[in-house]
C-alpha cells in the first residue's frame, strides 16, 4: 500500500508541475539539491454527487488516510475536510467542496453540466485525482463563474488535479523561519499572496502559512484559448502543541486567504 501511495503522489507531481512550471524553481531556490518534503496537498471539487467531499474522502481513505479536521469557509461558500496518514513522511491531504446551492441558477447550471458525465466508478481509481476537466466550457462559462466564484471559474478551466503543493518549512534545511523562505523566494523573483499579509497564521495558532501567486498558464476552452491562473505553491511552518508533538491540523482563517493565490485580480 505504501509504495502505491508514494506512486500516487509521483504522477500527482508529474501532472502538477505541468500546469505549475514555477514549482521545479521552488525546489532548486529552497532544496539546494536536498529533497523537499511536502507538508500536504489540497484539492477542489464541488458538492455534488459524485464527487462530492464524502465520494472523495471514500478514495483517501483508501490509500491508507483517516479524517482528522472539518472546516467551514462561509465567504467562500466552501466546507473542507483534511486526512493524514499513519505514514507520517506522507503529505496530509486538504479537500474543500464548493457548496453549489449557494449560486446563481446560472451558474448551477453550468456546474451540473460539467459533472454531469462522471461515472461514479471513475472517482473509486486514485488517478481520478489527477484526471483534469470531464467537460468542456466556453470562455464566457468562465468569465460568468469567475464573476461569482473564483474557485468555480478554476475548477472549470483545470478540474481534477492538485490545487496546490506545500513545502515542510520544518524539514527544509537551512531554513528556521517562515520569514527567511519569503525572502529567499523574493529575491529569486517570485511573488507571494498578500492577501492577508505575507505570513497568515502565527506561533500562536501553531501554524504559519504563505503561497506563491499562481502561474499562468494557457488553456483552450470550447471555443478560444486564453491564460489564466493556474496553481501555486504553498509554504507552511508548524509549532509544537506539546514536547515533539506537532500540530497537524489546518487554521481556516488562513486557509480563507491562501485560496486567493489562484485570484485573477
Amino acid at each position: 500500500m505504501s509504495q502505491q501511495v508514494h506512486q500516487f503522489f509521483a504522477d500527482l507531481w508529474q501532472d502538477y508541475i505541468q500546469r505549475t512550471p514555477s514549482a521545479d524553481k521552488v525546489h532548486q531556490v529552497l532544496g539546494k539539491g536536498h529533497s523537499i518534503i511536502n507538508d500536504h496537498v489540497a484539492f477542489r471539487t464541488f458538492n455534488i454527487a459524485p464527487v462530492n467531499l464524502d465520494a472523495l474522502a471514500t478514495l483517501i481513505e483508501s490509500m491508507g488516510y483517516f479524517a482528522n479536521g472539518d472546516y467551514e469557509f462561509t465567504e467562500k461558500k466552501l466546507r473542507a475536510k483534511h486526512f493524514e496518514h499513519a505514514d507520517p513522511t506522507l503529505p496530509k491531504v486538504f479537500v474543500s467542496e464548493l457548496l453549489v446551492e449557494s449560486f446563481s441558477p446560472q451558474v448551477q447550471r453550468v456546474i451540473q453540466r460539467m459533472v454531469a458525465g462522471i461515472a461514479p466508478e471513475q472517482v473509486q481509481q486514485p488517478a481520478f485525482l489527477y484526471s483534469g476537466t470531464h467537460w468542456d466550457v466556453t470562455y464566457d462559462e468562465y468569465q460568468m463563474l469567475l464573476a461569482e466564484s473564483e474557485y468555480a471559474a478554476w475548477m472549470s478551466a483545470f478540474g481534477f488535479c492538485a490545487n496546490h503543493f506545500t513545502v515542510s518549512v520544518n524539514a527544509l534545511p537551512g531554513y528556521s523561519t517562515l520569514e527567511s523562505v519569503n525572502a529567499t523566494l523574493k529575491n529569486a523573483g517570485f511573488t507571494l499572496n498578500s492577501s492577508g499579509g505575507e505570513i497568515k497564521g502565527s506561533p500562536e495558532v501553531y501554524l504559519e502559512q504563505s503561497a506563491t501567486m499562481a502561474d499562468h498558464v494557457e488553456v483552450r476552452f470550447k471555443d478560444k484559448a486564453a491564460r489564466i491562473p493556474s496553481c501555486f505553491y504553498e509554504f507552511a511552518k508548524r509549532y509544537e502543541l506539546a514536547p515533539g508533538k506537532l500540530y497537524t491540523g489546518f487554521v481556516a482563517a488562513s486557509a480563507d486567504k491562501i485560496f486567493e493565490s489562484t485570484n485573477s485580480k
